[in-house]
């Protein structure tokens, strides 16, 4: 989802020097300074992106590649085979899949592939996948422990998250302090971060793609009708924002998909070429900053801001899942990654190389224009369908993010105070259609980059604890004990007729 270019922040702060932006420019600089420091020379990995991807390699290796052994058995859950409607939660498993989906699957997959082999060539994409394939377990491990410390009401209404399982997972480890500590300072940076670059930046892009295709669109009313909309399903909380999910989030995937498939077929005989490319340059890149490393860091880049695994925003969507095994609802939210990274993201970087836009010297395509063109030089009218999937994205992408925000808030404030966040949060949708406020989106970015420091530092301390119950439920799964719903009807039902 997020597009952050931190070598841009000084560059892009809007011109005249007001209070707000005198005081918000120093705070982006040193942020970025200390998120993007280069471990390893000018070319090294940023030291947020080497904190993401070696917490993705450690859990795979510590969980015995679950995201391999249990790729079948998450789409069995997702399919709804062990969905029981007695279970607590507020939605069904594909609802938070879709849920959470909807907060990543966006501009990240349209703009940030292009960004990806702008700057790192086509082998960042091998990179990208790799760490999208180890990303899987990072989210297998954060929305594990969501579920696992999530609290239930008496209404039903459910409240989970990094902050509940940073404050109760660390204090039975006798850390409470430091538990504490670690959810404030998570809620306060997903409240920064989704008000920005989660909402305002979104409804920005929403406009902006609306506009090209109805020149002269006020943006005044733009943004009433989008903050209306997103009002009706942000009050509605949880159950109506998984209810627009599931059925925006793949209808949304199919289009795409489909437009990819066209010029795939259209080009047929060169699609393997471009896949050897890709391969190629991920080892021998010729026209890029950095060599190998510099490759590297662009597509692992990307990809955790693609995905966001490790940020601990997916943790929130599935804590509120119905099911009492927390360990199953990690298992499927570690298709998360797979669908949004090794898919989606994948399917536009093989129409951007065999297009060769990336290679397109003669003007100077960035994000989603380069991926316009691409598709472009196939479909002809395709722009028309880009503009409104970015609408659609970005609009997923804000009602998805308003729940993150209000569990934050209401972590920090109270739960009876949630609906002052949700009109916040829609007031802020509005302004984002108004004005382009690139240091409070920038500034807000950062913050949701930060999110990944409480979260990853708690879910390192409470990773034995997530592989112990993995092997539990595993041994129960292999073993036969773990019916499917229809199973467990079925013994029901023949346990009453015996009865009789």
């Amino acid at each position: 989802m997020m597009i952050f270019a931190p070598s841009a922040v000084a560059q892009e702060a809007e011109p005249g020097g007001n209070i707000a932006n005198a005081i918000i420019e120093p705070i982006v600089n040193f942020l970025a300074t200390i998120l993007f420091f280069p471990i390893g020379g000018e070319n090294g990995f940023p030291f947020i992106v080497l904190w993401l991807f070696v917490a993705a390699v450690f859990f795979t290796i510590r969980m015995g590649f679950i995201n391999f052994r249990g790729f079948k058995h998450a789409i069995d859950v997702v399919r709804g085979k062990y969905d029981d409607p007695h279970d607590d939660g507020e939605v069904s498993h594909f609802q938070a899949l879709a849920t959470a989906l909807s907060g990543t699957v966006g501009l990240g997959n349209i703009a940030g592939v292009a960004v990806a082999i702008q700057l790192g060539g086509p082998g960042a994409m091998f990179w990208l996948t790799m760490a999208g394939l180890f990303g899987m377990v990072s989210k297998f491990v954060e929305c594990t422990l969501g579920l696992k410390y999530r609290r239930v009401l008496a209404d039903g209404t459910v409240l989970g998250g990094p902050m509940y399982y940073l404050t109760s997972g660390l204090s039975q480890r006798g850390m409470r302090p430091l538990g504490q500590g670690l959810a404030v300072l998570f809620c306060i940076l997903t409240l920064g971060g989704s008000l920005g670059g989660a909402n305002m930046f979104q409804a920005n892009q929403a406009y902006s793609a609306i506009s090209g295709l109805f020149p002269g669109l006020p943006a005044w009313l733009f943004g009433i009708v989008l903050a209306l909309l997103a009002g009706v399903v942000i009050i509605g909380g949880i159950r109506r924002i998984g209810a627009v999910a599931e059925k925006l989030v793949p209808a949304m995937a199919v289009i795409y998909i489909a437009a990819c498939l066209i010029v795939f077929l259209a080009n047929l005989p060169q699609v393997p070429g471009a896949i050897a490319t890709i391969f190629r340059e991920a080892f021998a890149p010729t026209a890029v900053g950095g060599g190998i490393i510099g490759v590297m860091v662009q597509g692992i880049r990307r990809s955790s801001f693609s995905n966001e695994a490790g940020i601990g925003s997916a943790a929130i969507a599935h804590s509120a899942a119905r099911t009492d095994e927390p360990i199953r609802e990690g298992i499927v939210a570690l298709l998360e990654p797979f669908i949004d990274t090794i898919v989606i993201c994948n399917m536009t970087a093989i129409v951007i190389v065999l297009t060769g836009a990336y290679q397109n010297t003669g003007e100077e395509l960035s994000g989603v224009q380069m991926t316009s063109s691409a598709f472009a030089d196939v479909i002809g009218w395709f722009p028309v369908i880009l503009s409104i999937a970015v609408c659609l994205f970005a609009f997923s992408t804000i009602i998805s993010w308003s729940y993150y925000g209000v569990q934050a808030w209401g972590y920090l404030f109270g739960e009876r105070s949630t609906i002052v966040f949700k009109i916040i949060y829609v007031v802020f949708t509005f302004l984002g259609c108004l004005a382009s406020l690139s240091l409070i989106i920038d500034f807000s970015d950062l913050l949701l980059l930060g999110m990944a420091f409480p979260n990853l530092l708690g879910c390192y301390i409470l990773s034995n604890e997530v592989a112990a119950d993995l092997k539990d439920y595993w041994q129960r799964l292999i073993s036969g004990q773990m019916p499917t719903y229809e199973q467990q009807l079925a013994l029901q039902t023949s346990e009453e007729s015996i009865q009789r």
